[in-house]
């Protein structure tokens, strides 16, 4: 599968923009606040519907105008697909497969599977829970609609669970019965989740090891750790465990939302004890292992995104990451650089077909 074509409209930092690439390699190069990343991101709209660095939709229209247009064409077992994206203010968002529009964004999840490396990724080791629960849930709804469908079950029941717990606090009341339909509901796609998830970690991990000693050799033991309160509990005893302490929140504080992810280096948090060199070694094979996954899945080589990858690497690590590029494990790949220099001999050393974007 490869990205024939792209045209963006209105598009961030674009009015009119239209770019043709090559089978193999297509790099952006230039200075900060040019563009680059915004060509990345409009490739990654089309295969999630969503903006990778901006979730606020109205906030990709071009500053001053009324709408935004992402048109492309990428070949997928030998037949072209149209794929295009589009918003006008006060509207919903549209994403269309050769001229027809999906009723769920849902059902476009995993057709253009697609991987992105970003300084961004720092957030997954920074930030709370939730981005490493997106991050698995991403890599594994996109090779299973059912666990995507679930999951949206399970958060929309939550929710009403919760508006229940707020609605018992605010009138003085408590209807257990009541209470007991949600929990059954939650008990029954939570435990689908949590297994799913299982399964998935339980795949992942030798993946992920495998190309973490490929970028960074056996100098750093690393390790990712599962955490989940399904460990200890089914979700219906936790329930009743944690009714007096939910009451009392007015949310639900216990099941498969709460879910984490360790990233671990030598037996610690790589968060706090994780140079920054380390951490985006980690990162990045992270998603390589991501896109290691959705291959095998999907029986189709992932777009790979490099966004400002070699930020922040000493020469030894990018040589190996270029060397892992330049085998048959990848298809097309589309690198940001503020140095084109840099960007021109690491391509050429490649021995593959390139095009450089100057922006």
């Amino acid at each position: 599968m490869y990205l024939k074509k792209i045209s963006l409209f209105n598009y961030k930092n674009f009015a009119e923009a239209t770019f043709e690439f090559e089978g193999k390699i297509n790099c952006f190069v230039g200075k900060n606040g040019i563009g680059k990343t915004n060509v990345l991101d409009a490739i990654y709209h089309l295969a999630y519907g969503k903006s990778y660095f901006n979730p606020l939709a109205v906030q990709n229209i071009k500053h001053g105008e009324d709408f935004f247009v992402i048109d492309a064409e990428f070949v997928k077992n030998e037949r072209t697909e149209q794929i295009v994206c589009s918003l006008k203010k006060g509207q919903k968002k549209i994403l269309k497969r050769n001229g027809k529009a999906y009723d769920k964004f849902s059902d476009h999840i995993g057709f253009i599977p697609l991987v992105i490396i970003s300084p961004a990724d720092r957030d997954l080791i920074v930030e709370g829970s939730e981005t490493r629960r997106k991050f698995m849930d991403s890599v594994i709804s996109q090779s299973n609609p059912e666990y995507l469908q679930k999951l949206i079950q399970y958060q929309k029941v939550m929710s009403q669970r919760n508006a229940l717990l707020k609605y018992f606090a605010l009138n003085h009341i408590f209807e257990k019965d009541t209470l007991a339909i949600y929990n059954e509901q939650l008990d029954a796609f939570g435990s689908y989740i949590f297994e799913k998830r299982k399964e998935f970690i339980a795949e992942f991990i030798p993946i992920f090891n495998k190309h973490h000693y490929a970028i960074a050799g056996n100098e750093e033991a690393v390790q990712i750790v599962y955490e989940s309160h399904l460990f200890q509990k089914d979700l219906l005893s936790l329930f009743h465990e944690n009714i007096n302490k939910d009451r009392a929140l007015q949310y639900t504080s216990v099941g498969t939302h709460k879910d984490d992810l360790a990233f671990e280096i030598d037996g610690h948090l790589i968060k706090k004890f994780g140079s920054q060199g380390q951490q985006k070694s980690f990162l990045i094979a992270l998603k390589l292992a991501q896109f290691e996954f959705l291959k095998k899945q999907s029986g189709v080589k992932p777009l790979l995104l490099f966004d400002d990858i070699f930020d922040k690497l000493d020469e030894n690590r990018v040589a190996k990451i270029v060397e892992m590029v330049n085998s048959a494990t990848f298809g097309q790949l589309f690198i940001s650089d503020t140095h084109p220099e840099r960007t021109e001999a690491i391509v050429k050393s490649t021995q593959q077909p390139y095009q450089i974007f100057n922006l």
